[in-house]
C-alpha cells in the first residue's frame, strides 16, 4: 500500500476535500428525519399548513444542499482517483523500463499488460469510492444510531444491536473475498497471454489449421476466470441479503418497541416515523458499503499484485566499482558459466575466447546452443554466473550499463521496427545523427532499395513495420544499430530473412566499418569469412578457428557445413 499513499500524496488536497464534503452532506441526510417528524407532529397533527410548507421548504433547501456537497465530493474523488492511478501507472512502466531482462522474464508479458490496465482501473475505482463512501457510511450509520438514541433511547439500543453484527458480515466478507480477486487477476493474466499469443501468431495458427485448438485453450482460460470471478462473487453476494435480513430484523423490531413507546405516551408518532427514517437510512448505506467492499477488496488485490512487481530492485547501474571501458573494442569471455532464472541446466558452461579490436566473429550452433544467450551476456542484459566478460579489458559488471550499451548495438533476434518513418526509427540509433549518417548507415545496410521504395528517410512505417517484409526489416534494424557508429556491433541471427546475394554485399560492407563485430547464424555461409568462428554445442564450445581450420578439427561445424551443401549458395 506504501505506493498507493505514494501516488495519492500528490492530491493530498482533493482526498481531504472529498471526504468533507461528503461528510456535509450526510449531516444534510441525518437532520431530514428530524424535520419529517416535526413536520408531522405539529404540522400535520395541528392542522398548521404554513408550518408544513415552511418543513418542505427546509426539506427542499437540505435536498439542494445535499447535492452540491454530493456532486462536489465527486468532482475531488474523481480527480484524485485519476491523478493517483495515472501516477502509480507512470511508476508501474517506468519500474518495468527499468527492471532486468531476468525480472522481465520473471513478471511475463501478459501480466504487465493485465497490471498496465485492468489493475491500474481496479486501484482507480477503489480510491474513488474509498474517497466518498469510506468516511461517508460510518458517519451515516453511527450518526443515525446516534440520532435514534436522542430520538428514544429504548430504540436507540436497536441500533446499537445492529451495528457490530452488520459490521462483523462486512468485516468478514472482506477477508474472504480479498484473495479470491487476487486469483481472478491471475486468471485474467492467462486470458491475455492467449489473446497476445494469438494476435502475434495468427499467420502461424491459420496456417496449421489450429484455430479450432486455439479457441479451446482461450475457453479454458475464459472459464477459469469465470469460474474464480464467481467464487469470489457468491461470496461478495452474501452481504447485501444478509444485510437486508438484520436491517428488516431489527425494523420488525423498532416497530414493535415504537409501537409500545407510542400507547404508552413516551413516544410521539412522528419520531416513530423519524426512527424508521434513521434505520432505512442505514439499510441504504449498507447496500452502497457492500458495493463499496466489492470495488474496494479488488482493488486491495491489484495493489498488491502491482507492489509485488514495483519492490522487484532495479537493475544496477553496476555490480562493481565503476570504471571506463578502454574504448578499443575487444571483448573477452574468462570461463563464463550462466543458468537462467528457474531453468535448471545451464545455458552456457565454462565458455572462454577472446575477440579483438576490429574482428569478425561467427557464433555457430544448432538451435538451443546458447547462441543468443551469449551475446546477451556482452551488453550485461543478462548477468555471468560464474567467470567474468570482459569490453576493452574491464569486466562489464563495472562499467555503467548506459555507457556500456552505448558502445554496443545489438540487433535482436526478432527484429522490431516503430510506428512512424525511417527516419525516426534510424534515430533510435543516434538521435543527434546528422542525414549523411543516416545514409551511411542504409548503404551499409543495403537498405537503399527500402528507402527508395518508401519515398525517402521520411518514408511512412505502420505498426510494427507490417509494411516491410521480413528482409526489409532486419536491414533498417542493422542501419539502426551502425548510426550508433559502435564499437561492437551484435547480428543475432540477423540475416536469416536475406537472399544469399545481399547477405553477402551486407557481410563485405560491414567489414569497412572496422568495429567489433558478433555475428550469430546458423547458416555457415554468413560466418564463413569471420576472422573468428565460435561453434557451441548444448552450452558448450565445441570448436573455435577459422571456416578452413574449423572443417579439419571440429566435427560438428563440418557436418553442419555439409548438410548445408558446403557453405556454397
Amino acid at each position: 500500500m506504501k505506493y498507493l499513499w505514494k501516488c495519492l500524496k500528490s492530491y493530498k488536497k482533493e482526498a481531504i476535500l472529498s471526504p468533507l464534503f461528503k461528510l456535509f452532506e450526510a449531516c444534510m441526510e441525518l437532520i431530514v428525519p428530524l424535520v419529517v417528524a416535526h413536520i408531522v407532529d405539529v404540522g400535520i397533527a395541528t392542522g398548521d399548513k404554513m408550518y408544513i410548507v415552511h418543513g418542505m421548504l427546509v426539506l427542499v433547501a437540505f435536498g439542494a444542499a445535499g447535492l452540491a456537497f454530493a456532486l462536489t465530493a465527486q468532482y475531488f474523488a474523481a480527480k484524485a482517483a485519476v491523478g493517483t492511478s495515472a501516477s502509480m501507472r507512470s511508476m508501474l512502466f517506468a519500474k518495468l523500463q527499468s527492471l532486468s531482462y531476468e525480472d522481465i522474464d520473471l513478471v511475463g508479458t501478459s501480466q504487465m499488460i493485465t497490471l498496465m490496465t485492468s489493475d491500474i482501473n481496479q486501484v482507480q475505482a477503489g480510491v474513488n469510492h474509498t474517497l466518498r463512501l469510506l468516511l461517508r457510511s460510518p458517519i451515516i450509520v453511527f450518526g443515525a444510531a446516534a440520532m435514534a438514541f436522542t430520538v428514544d433511547v429504548y430504540a436507540g439500543f436497536v441500533f446499537l444491536g445492529l451495528i457490530p453484527v452488520l459490521a462483523a458480515v462486512i468485516v468478514g466478507v472482506m477477508a474472504a473475498t480479498a484473495p479470491l480477486y487476487k486469483r481472478v487477476q491471475e486468471k485474467l493474466d492467462g486470458v491475455n497471454l492467449s489473446v497476445r499469443e494469438n494476435l502475434q501468431g495468427v499467420r502461424v495458427i491459420r496456417a496449421f489449421c489450429h484455430e479450432g485448438e486455439e479457441l479451446a485453450l482461450f475457453d479454458g482460460r475464459n472459464e477459469d476466470l469465470c469460474a474464480a470471478q464467481k467464487r469470489a462473487g457468491r461470496i461478495s453476494a452474501i452481504t447485501n441479503p444478509v444485510t437486508f435480513c438484520l436491517v428488516n430484523l431489527a425494523v420488525i423490531l423498532l416497530v414493535f418497541v415504537g409501537g409500545v413507546r407510542v400507547s404508552i405516551g413516551a413516544l410521539a408518532q412522528g419520531d416513530v416515523i423519524a426512527l424508521y427514517f434513521y434505520i432505512t437510512i442505514i439499510l441504504t448505506e449498507l447496500v452502497k458499503l457492500a458495493n463499496f467492499i466489492y470495488i474496494v477488496a479488488k482493488a486491495v488485490s491489484s495493489v498488491r499484485r502491482i507492489g509485488e512487481v514495483l519492490d522487484l530492485p532495479a537493475e544496477p547501474d553496476s555490480f562493481l566499482p565503476a570504471e571506463e571501458a578502454h574504448g578499443d573494442g575487444a571483448v573477452e569471455f574468462e570461463n563464463v558459466t550462466f543458468t537462467y532464472r528457474g531453468g535448471g541446466a545451464p545455458a552456457l558452461s565454462d565458455i572462454a575466447f577472446s575477440a579483438g579490436k576490429g574482428e569478425t566473429v561467427g557464433i555457430l550452433g544448432g538451435t538451443g546452443s546458447g547462441k543468443s544467450t551469449l551475446v546477451s551476456l556482452i551488453p550485461r542484459f543478462y548477468r555471468a554466473e560464474k567467470g567474468c566478460v570482459k569490453v576493452g579489458g574491464v569486466n562489464v559488471d563495472a562499467i555503467p550499463k548506459e555507457t556500456l550499451r552505448s558502445i554496443v548495438a545489438v540487433v535482436p533476434q526478432k527484429t522490431l521496427i516503430f510506428q512512424g518513418t525511417i527516419r525516426s526509427n534510424l534515430l533510435w540509433g543516434n538521435g543527434a545523427a546528422a542525414e549523411e549518417d543516416l545514409l551511411w548507415a542504409v548503404g551499409v545496410a543495403q537498405a537503399d532499395d527500402v528507402v527508395a521504395a518508401k519515398g525517402g528517410l521520411d518514408g511512412e512505417i505502420v505498426q510494427e513495420g507490417k509494411n516491410l517484409s521480413g528482409g526489409q526489416r532486419q536491414r533498417l534494424a542493422i542501419a539502426r544499430a551502425l548510426v550508433r557508429r559502435p564499437e561492437i556491433l551484435i547480428l543475432d541471427d540477423s540475416f536469416s530473412a536475406l537472399d544469399y546475394a545481399t547477405d553477402a554485399r551486407l557481410r563485405a560492407a560491414l567489414r569497412s566499418v572496422g568495429c567489433t563485430t558478433f555475428i550469430v547464424s546458423q547458416r555457415t555461409a554468413s560466418v564463413r569469412h569471420a576472422d573468428k568462428i565460435v561453434v557451441l554445442d548444448e552450452g558448450r564450445i565445441a570448436g573455435i578457428g577459422t571456416h578452413e581450420e574449423l572443417l579439419k578439427t571440429c566435427g560438428l561445424y563440418r557436418e553442419i557445413d555439409a548438410s548445408q551443401g558446403g557453405g556454397e549458395a
